[in-house]
């Protein structure tokens, strides 16, 4: 639900996700050395809502900021520019620091003509309508290569063409995302060259986000904002990232019988990232949560196999009839067929298993994992 309900609330200025300030403080914090004399750019943020807004403010000082640039996204009337140098007062609540803050902002309106037709799917809007303060509108996009580093929650149907926007004009950034995309080709490649990584924030916990008070469907209500969570969100940075410098430790050793070979592809199924064994030279699949963890260094990575998608140097046999009729029997439900090149073994009691998705890794040469 709240995926569909995402990708919806999407649909009209009256409808938003807004991230939680505790979730922008735990994250931003480990990046406070980097932000310091950069323009910040929040090119998907309203400034009367946005958390990432209030928390720049507050930090504006402490940081060093140069500048912080916000603009957002309206429907059928112009939106507007705002450019903050500090100098805002942070005492107070949160509405009274804003108010401040963008009284002292020097705010620019922006042109109410990027269409529909660049818009896509998402706003699903009347060709005669338009809108304004989109991403990548021309307005938006000169402000972006006056930015040092982007920060914001885009919108998730948007986030392949949010992250090649950034990686076009060589931006740094820090945004949120949903964990799906790994899957993407572009995405995925950028990973496997090291040049996009997850950010500090545990890879697996999801994320609660804000949404109006007239929204029917919600999780949970804290301090009066109803609350809907999102279990596939997470944070993507093009930034360092500590944890991705650091060798997963490793405890365990190869056994045939404990790491089962793909009956098409020549590489041994790992079913927990953790419990990759140390000793093996070859090619292993192991769950995409292993994204969390990378570390280039380390390992890596040969390709990805979700579905009968294959990305990159991976290349699998489609599966036999006899496997896929094993499948079958033991009480598969995927939608396979004979000849579909997907990842598939038999356990130890010889039960046909089709995994839903597996990055296939190695060790880097000279590197044989850290023991625990």
């Amino acid at each position: 639900m709240a995926e569909r309900g995402l990708s919806s609330a999407r649909k009209s200025k009256a409808d938003e996700f807004y991230t939680q300030l505790s979730d922008i403080e735990k994250e931003l914090k480990n990046y406070k050395d980097q932000f310091k004399g950069k323009v910040i750019f929040c090119n998907c943020d309203d400034p009367d809502y946005s958390n990432f807004y209030y928390y720049f403010v507050s930090h504006f000082e402490e940081f060093g900021l140069k500048k912080l640039i916000t603009t957002h996204f309206e429907l059928d009337k112009a939106s507007y520019m705002l450019e903050y140098e500090g100098g805002a007062d942070v005492k107070g609540d949160k509405e009274t620091v804003i108010k401040r803050a963008i009284k002292l902002g020097k705010k620019s309106k922006l042109k109410q003509n990027f269409q529909q037709g660049d818009q896509g799917e998402l706003f699903e809007l009347e060709p005669i309508r338009s809108y304004s303060g989109d991403f990548r509108s021309p307005e938006c996009i000169e402000l972006l290569k006056e930015s040092d580093i982007v920060v914001t929650n885009p919108p998730f149907s948007l986030f392949r063409d949010f992250v090649a926007l950034l990686t076009k004009y060589k931006k740094k950034f820090i945004i949120i995302g949903n964990t799906n995309a790994l899957t993407y080709k572009d995405i995925f490649t950028l990973i496997q060259n090291n040049k996009l990584r997850t950010g500090y924030t545990n890879f697996n916990v999801g994320m609660y986000f804000i949404v109006p008070n007239n929204w029917e469907e919600y999780h949970k209500i804290v301090d009066g904002h109803k609350l809907v969570r999102v279990s596939t969100s997470c944070w993507f940075t093009n930034l360092p990232v500590k944890k991705h410098n650091e060798d997963l430790v490793l405890y365990k050793r190869y056994s045939p019988d404990e790491y089962p070979k793909y009956d098409n592809y020549n590489a041994i199924n790992v079913d927990k990232f953790s419990e990759i064994p140390m000793d093996y030279k070859g090619e292993m699949g192991v769950p995409i949560t292993f994204i969390d963890k990378f570390n280039p260094k380390q390992f890596e990575i040969i390709g990805l196999g979700v579905g009968t998608n294959f990305i990159n140097e991976l290349s699998a046999e489609g599966l036999s009839k006899i496997f896929i009729d094993d499948y079958y029997k033991r009480g598969g439900t995927g939608s396979y067929s004979v000849g579909h090149p997907i990842l598939g073994y038999y356990d130890l009691n010889r039960i046909a298993i089709i995994p839903y998705a597996r990055i296939i890794i190695k060790f880097k040469k000279n590197n044989k994992g850290k023991k625990k």
